[in-house]
């Protein structure tokens, strides 16, 4: 059989799999499976068994289940009310106001959760009943929630940057620096769009709370410490070369752990619920590092990445036009899959092309996790959307149609980062030199 036929086959039986309800992870092994017993000489068993057992016991991987469960336990700490009250006061003067604790928060709390479901969760527990409360429009308290969550993927530390270091062969301490300046600016560009709401429909934005001093605000923001001193652990020891990301993490952990004893929240039950709530992920996602690394040895023994590469060679694309067209073909592949399922499944066969066309791996890795971003808040299988729907009760349409501007913003923060790779790769020049 040609490879156009190999692929059908390949494509279909993935497809067939998926549709019959089997976990993404499970499909994937199986249809490397296939792969390899139709098509290599190399018995299947054999190759699946040996790359399951080295795609699970990968040291570089330890960091991810670390950084899950230290996101669940401050997701079960009194963060969200304390940086509520931190936040508030400072935001009054600016246009749009209270509505910038959404963006404000979750630029918080990604730097210390890594996950955006996660994000959407804790900052709307905290912004969804005061937003409301006090008045302002649902479709710009949901939609810039549904925005603001996904920098849980772009500011460090981020899951879906290890999984990428991984499949990818790239430092994971790179792509956290690389993230940061993107991240900020993704944040000012949902923070400008709010400006610019408030400024045109100054009638629908509620008057603001009354006026406190600058001592009145420093001392509202004495909440905001312990989240802000994690912050500078966890980061600073990355960055300053002191911790790998696996050690910094398992510092974020401990970390985590203190602050919500001092919040008085740590109990048996919450710190066991943490665990298991970041087992079951982990796993979840183990099992799909696991399942994809399987299936990129098998198209490895098939021949598929250079086949693909060879065939995207011949169509003369410039570096311009094969990143609009992987941008594309990622938004089309994030209304069917989740991020971590889409990073993993494609990795094995672009990185050959990518590497070809002479784009930097690590701008790579932050332009893939932009798109994957955007898949966050696209209906079907839009991770954030479901998190919103559950906590508004709200119907999945509706959600998906308030996040629109931001999923144009992501659209925009994309071209910036293709127009100015510097914004990517200016930091972790500096500080990794």
């Amino acid at each position: 059989m040609n490879e156009l036929a190999v692929t059908a086959l390949l494509v279909l039986s993935l497809f067939l799999i998926l549709g019959s309800g089997v976990w993404i992870g499970l499909t994937l092994s199986g249809v490397a499976w296939i792969g390899m017993q139709l098509f290599s000489a190399r018995p299947a068993g054999d190759a699946m068994a040996v790359t399951i057992w080295g795609s699970a016991s990968s040291w570089t991987l330890t960091a991810l289940p670390l950084f899950v469960w230290m996101g669940e336990i401050l997701f079960r700490t009194r963060l969200s009310q304390d940086m509520f009250k931190g936040l508030s006061p400072w935001m009054q003067a600016l246009p749009g106001r209270l509505l910038h604790t959404n963006v404000v928060g979750c630029t918080i709390f990604a730097a210390v959760s890594g996950s955006s479901a996660a994000t959407c969760a804790t900052i709307g527990k905290m912004t969804l009943p005061e937003l409301k409360r006090r008045g302002y429009p649902d479709h710009m308290v949901v939609g810039t929630l549904a925005g603001a969550s996904t920098l849980g993927l772009l500011i460090p530390p981020s899951i879906i940057m290890i999984v990428y270091g991984v499949a990818a062969e790239v430092s994971i301490a790179r792509l956290f620096i690389a993230g940061v300046v993107p991240g900020l600016v993704l944040g000012l560009l949902f923070s400008g769009y709010i400006a610019l709401w408030a400024l045109r429909n100054p009638q629908l934005v509620p008057a603001a709370d009354a006026k406190t001093t600058f001592v009145q605000k420093l001392a509202a923001s004495r909440s905001l410490i312990p989240v802000v001193l994690l912050i500078v652990a966890v980061l600073g020891s990355i960055y300053a070369g002191i911790a790998t990301a696996t050690e910094a993490a398992a510092l974020g952990v401990v970390g985590s752990l203190i602050i919500s004893a001092a919040q008085g929240s740590l109990s048996w039950a919450t710190f066991r619920d943490a665990l298991l709530g970041a087992t079951r992920l982990y796993c979840m996602i183990a099992l799909i590092l696991a399942g994809a690394a399987f299936l990129t040895l098998s198209m490895g023994y098939i021949g598929l990445p250079r086949h693909l590469a060879e065939w995207i060679a011949t169509l003369g694309l410039t570096q311009g036009q094969l990143i609009a067209v992987l941008a594309i073909f990622f938004i089309i592949l994030g209304c069917f899959l989740d991020g971590i399922s889409m990073v993993v499944l494609t990795m094995g066969v672009l990185m050959p092309t990518v590497q070809k066309a002479g784009i930097d791996p690590i701008w790579f890795g932050i332009f893939i996790v932009l798109v994957v971003e955007m898949a966050q808040i696209t209906p079907p299988v839009g991770f954030n959307l479901f998190v919103l729907q559950g906590m508004t009760g709200r119907e999945l349409p509706w959600i998906a149609k308030v996040a629109a501007p931001m999923f144009a913003l992501m659209c925009l923060a994309v071209l910036l980062i293709y127009l100015f790779p510097g914004l990517v790769t200016w930091l972790p020049q500096q500080m990794m030199s």
